[in-house]
């Protein structure tokens, strides 16, 4: 783990921007598509902690953009190259545009200034999306990475972030995959090797603290 005070210099307010990941009623709300994993995040606090995170990013103006999963009722454009893929068009619950499974699911709250971002296909949140673009445009330099799933969407979204030059910071209990045993093995032998890690509680001490302005 970092100092508090390289943890601190990262998260400059300018320069740092939230992402949730998949935080959507379709698959971490009560009427989820993935029960399991549902259940997960929310029983070891990380979609709790993600709602905590979005929170401080609000009071301390840190861009907070949330990364949703969805596909058309007709399918156009959908991903259909791999096992998973073809394993979600038979889920009982669909993550269709437009419908409550692809709004951001409580306890979560989204601001008027939060920049919501849907994609049609792919794994990442990241490549092959607008998030590059409007990261860069808003000047981010570290990328605060929490959601789902620790198995595909958040190790993607975080080699992603780390190939396009951005600093990426998990936050590691504001994460949840399945079974429950994967995720902290994940962040120990491969998160750990590319993003900075931290608690979100570390993250908020970091958020909440006064910032000098101008030269002393």
């Amino acid at each position: 783990m970092p100092s508090y005070q390289q943890l601190s210099d990262l998260l400059d307010p300018a320069t740092t921007v939230v992402l949730t990941v998949e935080c959507q009623q379709g698959v971490v709300g009560s009427d989820s598509a993935l029960p399991e994993l549902a259940g997960q995040a929310r029983a070891s606090g990380a979609l709790a902690n993600v709602a905590r995170l979005v929170a401080a990013a609000h009071e301390s103006g840190v861009q907070v953009i949330h990364a949703i999963a969805e596909r058309r009722p007709d399918g156009r454009g959908a991903s259909r190259n791999a096992r998973l893929f073809r394993a979600a068009e038979r889920l009982p619950v669909q993550q269709l545009a437009g419908t409550t499974a692809v709004r951001v699911a409580a306890p979560i709250e989204v601001a008027e200034e939060d920049i919501v971002v849907r994609r049609l296909h792919g794994l990442s949140p990241v490549q092959g999306t607008e998030v590059d673009a409007l990261l860069r445009n808003l000047g981010c330099r570290t990328l605060v990475v929490t959601g789902v799933s620790a198995n595909v969407a958040i190790p993607a979204a975080v080699f992603d972030a780390v190939n396009l030059g951005y600093t990426a910071v998990v936050a590691t209990d504001a994460i949840a995959g399945v079974p429950s045993d994967y995720t902290p093995a994940m962040i120990r032998h491969t998160l750990a090797l590319v993003a900075t890690l931290a608690t979100t509680d570390d993250l908020l001490g970091c958020l909440k603290q006064p910032r000098r302005t101008g030269r002393a």
